[in-house]
């Protein structure tokens, strides 16, 4: 029988393809042995590429890593339209590919830099009534899908050919690449879906992401946590965009025990409580009057056995 543990930190995974993320964290987290685990925003099955997992009290920051902005590698195949948007679904419409010039192509994408309204796919995990639209998708039923505001940083082509196009993506939280792809394929006038989609970095990770696969963690732990713990990063590593807040002893034991301070200096705003032993104690918020509010707390062990990651 396995018998799971209290570990803490963050696995930047590298999905395989065809594996959904649930599926990906699941497999990481037995190998672990991770009491808890979660990661911080799903890729498709037919996506690969950087997934953060984040284990034990890590958990508490996966909505703040998935907010983040975001890289991938997109290719698109112009003159061809299908009903999820990707490879996955059945064809709609076939169409001729022009013989497109730069102009044309840097034409189609300048709408969909910046600030843009878009449509996420019908066959999304976006919930609606409760239910993902998947669900309904697949039920035959006209899902009526507003659009939403979204953020793209860089659109721009890496390479192309007759009838496909090569596109490198920053983005933020909440964009469907599937969709810019079908945006895309529209302003051409000839229609597109998505064949391929790596990520490439999430923030704070940003590249080049040493990312590990599922073999590779394999194999770490058949060697044992001599080989398979520094594979982990400590959960600090998903805080490094944050303001840092250095406590001392007395005030560590203050927060710890959620207790009302007033650290002298520091900065109006969000920030990461520090131990006097660097362990993240808390997420906080230090008011106009400066107090330090206690936004989410971490319980992680004061003693680390392992130089990344942290087992109790």
């Amino acid at each position: 029988m396995k018998h799971f543990r209290a570990l803490h930190g963050i696995v930047l995974l590298d999905k395989p393809l065809g594996m959904s993320s649930n599926q990906a964290l699941q497999a990481a987290r037995r190998m672990f042995r991770a009491e808890k685990g979660g990661h911080t925003g799903a890729l498709d099955p037919l996506a690969t590429g950087l997934l953060p997992l984040c284990l034990g009290e890590a958990t508490k920051i996966a909505g703040s890593l998935l907010g983040s902005r975001k890289a991938y590698v997109a290719d698109c195949r112009l003159g061809v339209t299908t009903t999820t948007a990707d490879l996955e679904g059945d064809v709609v419409e076939t169409r001729p590919v022009p013989s497109f010039s730069d102009g044309e192509i840097e034409r189609a994408l300048a709408p969909l830099r910046g600030r843009i309204l878009q449509v996420p796919p019908v066959y999304s995990a976006l919930k609606q009534g409760g239910e993902p639209l998947y669900v309904k998708a697949r039920r035959g039923e006209v899902v009526d899908v507003p659009p939403r505001e979204v953020e793209v940083f860089r659109l721009e082509v890496m390479s192309r050919t007759a009838d496909s196009v090569r596109l490198h993506v920053e983005c933020g939280s909440g964009t469907y690449v599937r969709s810019l792809a079908v945006d895309f394929g529209d302003n051409l006038g000839c229609g597109a879906h998505l064949t391929g989609l790596r990520r490439l970095w999430v923030e704070p990770f940003r590249e080049p992401v040493a990312m590990v696969t599922l073999d590779q963690l394999a194999a770490a732990r058949e060697q044992g946590d001599a080989a398979l713990l520094p594979l982990l990063l400590p959960l600090a590593a998903g805080l490094v965009d944050w303001p840092a807040l250095h406590l001392d002893a007395e005030q560590s034991h203050g927060v710890s025990q959620g207790r009302q301070i007033f650290p002298e200096g520091a900065a109006e705003g969000p920030c990461v409580a520090y131990a006097d032993d660097g362990r993240p104690l808390a997420l906080c918020e230090v008011n106009s009057d400066g107090k330090l509010l206690i936004q989410r707390g971490f319980n992680l062990p004061k003693v680390s056995p392992a130089e990344t990651g942290a087992v109790e």
